[in-house]
């Protein structure tokens, strides 16, 4: 193992056996010989250096082998051939069930995987309360596990992970299962970590998240590494797999393969892919013409973690979203203006004073936002005790999903423009889904789509 890694996988390969009959298994157990059973390798041959410190993405199809991948690395699994050196506690969130007794109550699962982890009674006693928070879970941790709720299992089951202080964080699509608001927390911790220098091993299906979150990624495929290096390339490469036709798919995994053989370490060149994508007409449907059209509130829609800077003589309170005519919304409608406002009070004479808010979604991607001043335009002088609204109207161009709102107050502290306060997830929303919606992705863009049917021309 390299002094550099925090993991090292050398020539790792698993194999299961599998029968076609349950007796052929009492066979071959009792009367060696000729195998009974058919081999199969869940992983063949994966070599892979991590450095401390590093986010790496896993992405690939159903039963490609990625599960079985973090397993061996956490240690539930051993490999049928190769070495494996892991440095450093490892904390492992993996499948649903994973772990836990379903017979014991959450109290007694966070203090087992703790003794399990090499911490003391009194560590994870002292670490509880944090866990106890972040789970939320209430009255239900001295309830058997098996009582709760997939959302439930996965939060106590986080917040046991995160709160171990671990060196290496493995997190096999887990978090899929909570809610947006519990999500939006989640992402936020994984943050924290990163920036304390946690090694983080990433399960996901989801290609916008292993861009958003991960320095790096591997793909796997049948048991095999067959590309490794950016997120984005790698995710493309996976997206270009998967939707490749069946008959071009083994010279796909060929071609990708053979290049992350030929790259020992982390591929960091930006290559830019260039593919044909056959422009298939699609069915043009009328929108629905009895859409409701109508903003509605609802009060239990409140960020679950919102973050608070420290005050420098500015508070901001009371967010609020409303339709043009004052109307409380948090469930909005695509293709209509809102006024997003909150209120700031100054506790101390401010200098510069400007204010902005910022979109984001639920991973915590930046999807735009607005100053109320220009530099040169910032408010001169606020005097103490002043209480200032704030509202920004905006056009609601995104699509279907949920939204986190910030809010900042800048002014100007000893010649320095800093944040007098800022709140991180002040506010949340959704925009409501709606039928024969044509535009994908995030923000509407108001692409209008034309297609015209053409005579047919001779090829020479």
């Amino acid at each position: 193992m390299s002094q550099a890694s925090a993991i090292s996988l050398q020539h790792i390969s698993k194999v299961y056996k599998r029968y076609h009959h349950p007796v052929e298994r009492l066979k071959e157990a009792l009367w060696p010989g000729p195998a009974k059973a058919e081999e199969f390798w869940a992983l063949r041959d994966i070599n892979l250096e991590i450095a401390p410190g590093d986010t790496v993405g896993i992405i690939g199809r159903n039963g490609s082998g990625k599960s079985t991948l973090l397993q061996i690395i956490a240690g539930t699994l051993q490999p049928t051939t190769g070495e494996l050196a892991v440095r450093g506690r490892v904390s492992a969130l993996l499948e649903l069930g994973s772990g836990f007794n379903p017979e014991f109550t959450g109290r007694q699962n966070a203090f087992f995987n703790g003794q399990i982890l090499g911490l003391s009674h009194a560590e994870m006693a002292a670490k509880f309360e944090n866990i106890m928070q972040f789970a939320a879970i209430g009255d239900f941790i001295d309830q058997p596990v098996k009582t709760y709720s997939s959302g439930m299992f996965v939060r106590l089951a986080f917040a046991v992970a995160i709160n171990v202080e671990p060196d290496i964080l493995i997190i096999d699509e887990a978090l899929s299962v909570g809610d947006e608001a519990f999500q939006r927390k989640c992402f936020a911790r994984i943050y924290d970590l990163q920036e304390k220098g946690v090694t983080v091993l990433f399960v996901s299906h989801s290609a916008t998240s292993i861009i958003e979150l991960c320095d790096h990624a591997v793909l796997v495929d049948e048991g095999e590494i067959i590309a490794k290096g950016t997120p984005k390339i790698v995710v493309a490469n996976y997206q270009k797999l998967i939707y490749a036709p069946d008959e071009a798919r083994g010279e796909l995994r060929s071609q990708l393969r053979q290049e992350a053989l030929q790259t020992p370490g982390w591929s960091d060149h930006r290559q830019d892919w260039t593919e044909t994508v056959a422009q298939v007409p699609q069915p043009v449907t009328e929108p629905a013409s009895d859409r409701d059209r109508q903003a509605q509130y609802d009060p239990y829609l409140v960020p679950q973690h919102s973050i608070a800077y420290q005050s420098r003589g500015a508070k901001i309170k009371h967010p609020d979203i409303k339709t043009l005519a004052g109307q409380s919304a948090n469930l909005l409608c695509r293709g209509e203006k809102y006024v997003y406002s909150y209120d700031v009070y100054f506790s101390q004479t401010a200098t510069q004073v400007s204010f902005g808010m910022l979109i984001k979604t639920i991973s915590g991607v930046e999807l735009g936002g607005m100053a109320s001043h220009r530099d040169a335009e910032r408010l001169a002088l606020v005097p103490a005790g002043s209480l200032i609204k704030v509202e920004f109207e905006f056009f609601c161009s995104l699509l279907p999903g949920t939204y986190f709102l910030n809010a900042g107050v800048l002014g100007q502290v000893n010649g320095e423009t800093i944040y007098l306060d800022r709140a991180v997830d002040l506010a949340m929303f959704k925009v409501q889904p709606e039928t024969c919606l044509q535009a994908t992705g995030i923000i509407d863009f108001g692409v209008i789509p034309k297609v015209y049917r053409l005579s047919a021309i001779a090829q020479s």
